[in-house]
């Protein structure tokens, strides 16, 4: 079904072989799109996104900003990921989880 291909990197430039085999791989994986870069190339990114702290995928993100709230079911200091406007009611992680499932 698939046949061997010979694709172009993207960083260097250079020509390499993406095979039957690997094609194969990346359709039982769901991939849609072919390799952009040579074997090297992947790899020498891969290190380099290792040794930045990268992690998820190649991506990087800052930490979330958290805010300061009281929890309107327990009255339990907490931070959530959102500023509160103090029109709708904010609960901490304990109070919220129940309320979620239920609206499951």
């Amino acid at each position: 079904m698939f046949s061997d291909k010979v694709l172009g990197c993207k960083d260097c430039g250079r020509e390499f072989e993406f095979t039957a085999s690997e094609q194969e791989f990346y359709a039982e994986k769901g991939f849609t799109n072919e390799p952009g870069r040579c074997p090297e190339c992947r790899a020498a990114r891969k290190e380099q996104t290792r040794n930045n702290g990268g992690g998820g995928g190649g991506y990087s993100r800052q930490p979330r900003e958290m805010f300061p709230a009281i929890c309107a079911t327990c009255g339990k200091e907490t931070t959530v990921p959102f500023q509160p406007s103090g029109d709708k009611p904010v609960y901490c992680r304990d109070c919220y989880q129940p309320r979620a499932r239920s609206n499951w």
